[in-house]
C-alpha cells in the first residue's frame, strides 16, 4: 500500500493556517495524493484531532474537517480493536525512555502492521519510533 499515515499535528498543521507548518504539511499531503497515495489515519487520531480542533479553532472548524474527511475516498480508516489496544498498551509502558502518548503507541502499531514507513505530523515522536516524517 501506498499509504502516508496522518498524525494530529499533521491534521492540524493542515487545518490551521496559523500553524508554522501548515505550508510545509499542505505541500507534503497534497503531493502525495497527487503522485497516487493514500492517507491512512485512526479513530484515535480522528479524536484528538475533532478535540483539539474544536478547543483551538472552534466548533465549526471541527465540523469542516469532519465533512472533508468523513466519506473520503482517499482516506484509509483504521480502528483501533482491543488487540491493537493491547500492543499499544505494551509499548506504551515498554518504553519509560520516551514519553509516547497513548494514542501515538497505538499509531506506530498500526503503522507497522501495515507497514507503513512514512507519517505526515511534526511530532518527533513518530521519529524515535523508527518512522520518518513529511
Amino acid at each position: 500500500m501506498n499509504g502516508l499515515f496522518v498524525d494530529t499535528a499533521g491534521w492540524m498543521a493542515c487545518a490551521d493556517e496559523d500553524d508554522p507548518s501548515h505550508k510545509q504539511m499542505m505541500a507534503s499531503r497534497d503531493a502525495w495524493l497527487e503522485d497516487g497515495g493514500l492517507l491512512v489515519t485512526t479513530d484515535y487520531v480522528a479524536d484528538e484531532t475533532l478535540t483539539l480542533l474544536r478547543v483551538r479553532l472552534g466548533l465549526a472548524a471541527a465540523k469542516n474537517w469532519w465533512r472533508q474527511v468523513e466519506n473520503s475516498m482517499r482516506l484509509r480508516w483504521e480502528l483501533i480493536t482491543v488487540e491493537r489496544s493491547i500492543k499499544a498498551r505494551d509499548m506504551f509502558f515498554q518504553y519509560d525512555d520516551h514519553d509516547f502518548s497513548f494514542t501515538d503507541c497505538a499509531s506506530f502499531v498500526v503503522m507497522r502492521e501495515l507497514r507503513l514507513k512514512r507519517a505526515l505530523t511534526t511530532d518527533r515522536h513518530f521519529i524515535h519510533a523508527g518512522f520518518q516524517i513529511h
